[in-house]
């Protein structure tokens, strides 16, 4: 016996039938009368993209798994040599805009960033593997021998140590003492702004809430479903 015949032939044993099953027998009819099929579900965000893009993402979250468990210099140097190799291009050309500061799913997907997209993106991965957001700092500095602005990420084992650094214009981890082509002149996390009076020290002067494009950023990384 069908749906169709079942119900109409209980429609009338109201003794029999609680409204409650008058109710399921009648979204049974209505679905099963429908001709309209039901929408495909939406894929996942990762299948809309190329397959090198998917590789490029994959492997990311792979760095991740892999890396969760390992000592902190090796998640340094994992995560400073996997940006590294994206490929560095201009806001301007890459975006359109004289200043935008992408977020790690934008940078994969766009396949390559300036200094900044790499460090942001260096600084969530870095959280990602449990790295604490008080040992890391996003600073900007000034490089001497290119004579521009530029960004990198400083890790501090101890809040008053040499802080090691992560850059993608020298590839290698090491010490801000001995980066004597870069001069710090502020620096930021997720819970502060500091503004640095010479090498080696820095005083705090407020909320990382007064930078607004990292607000920006944080509010569209923690928007993106496959921020690990």
């Amino acid at each position: 016996m069908n749906s169709l015949h079942f119900f109409f032939a209980n429609l009338y044993k109201p003794a029999r039938l609680s409204l409650w099953t008058m109710a399921l027998l009648l979204a049974v009819l209505v679905n099963g009368c429908s001709k309209k099929p039901l929408p495909p579900p939406e894929p996942p965000v990762i299948e809309r993209y190329d397959e090198a893009t998917r590789k490029r993402i994959a492997q990311w979250k792979a760095l991740i798994k892999e890396t969760k468990k390992a000592p902190i210099s090796e998640k340094l140097a994992s995560v400073n040599k996997f940006f590294n190799h994206l490929h560095f291009v201009t806001d301007r050309n890459h975006w359109g805009q004289e200043d935008y500061w992408a977020t790690p799913l934008e940078t994969l997907v766009s396949n390559g960033g300036d200094c900044e997209d790499f460090t942001i993106a260096k600084y969530f991965t870095l959280k990602s593997l449990e790295v604490p957001d008080k040992k890391m700092r996003l600073t900007y500095v000034k490089s001497l021998t290119r004579n521009q602005a530029h960004m990198v990420l400083n890790y501090y084992h101890h809040p008053s140590s040499d802080p090691l650094v992560l850059d993608n214009l020298n590839k290698r981890i090491v010490p801000a003492s001995q980066r004597k082509d870069l001069v710090p002149v502020y620096s930021f996390n997720g819970t502060g702004l500091w503004l640095a009076k010479n090498r080696g020290y820095s005083t705090p002067v407020g909320g990382a809430s007064r930078l607004k494009l990292w607000q920006e950023v944080l509010q569209r990384a923690e928007d993106e479903p496959l921020l690990p």
